[in-house]
């Protein structure tokens, strides 16, 4: 017997993914507003200050981002003064990233804001059930995903 979808339920796990990810982006967003701060460059801000002056492409690798998605993201820290681009002393040819103590001043800022978010969420949803959704969806982050680049034999 096939089961049949109910109305607004998918069985897409892309479709039900986003749609998650949409509502908890739009949640953080909201808590990080005072800052000033969009969730994803409270993300990035938060990665560099982790990172220690990483290369860009590290950063995109962390993240999972294009290159160009990562530049788009860092122009207006960079024009807000938050990050400063610099080129790596033994290769000139790599750009790497750190904050600046404006920027440094805007995460300690912002990580208050998501603190009390954080703790939101988990109360609403539980701290177990929170960390077993974290711990699934780094692993599903995780998985290599890559489509076959040959097309599928009939």
């Amino acid at each position: 017997m096939t089961e049949v979808p109910q109305p607004g339920f998918s069985r897409c796990n892309n479709a039900t993914l986003r749609r998650a990810a949409r509502r908890l982006g739009r949640f953080y967003d909201d808590a990080l507003a005072p800052s000033g701060l969009k969730g994803t460059q409270f993300g990035l801000i938060f990665q560099i200050h982790v990172s220690s002056e990483p290369a860009m492409g590290a950063i995109a690798e962390a993240l999972i981002m294009d290159l160009s998605a990562l530049g788009h993201t860092l122009k207006p820290l960079i024009r807000d003064g938050y990050v400063e681009t610099f080129a790596d002393k033994d290769d000139r040819r790599i750009k790497r990233v750190r904050l600046t103590p404006q920027g440094q001043a805007k995460l300690d800022e912002a990580i208050k804001l998501w603190s009390a978010a954080q703790r939101q969420f988990e109360d609403k949803v539980g701290a177990e059930r929170a960390a077993k959704l974290r711990a699934a969806l780094d692993a599903v982050a995780d998985l290599d995903l890559e489509m076959a680049t040959a097309a599928p034999s009939i």
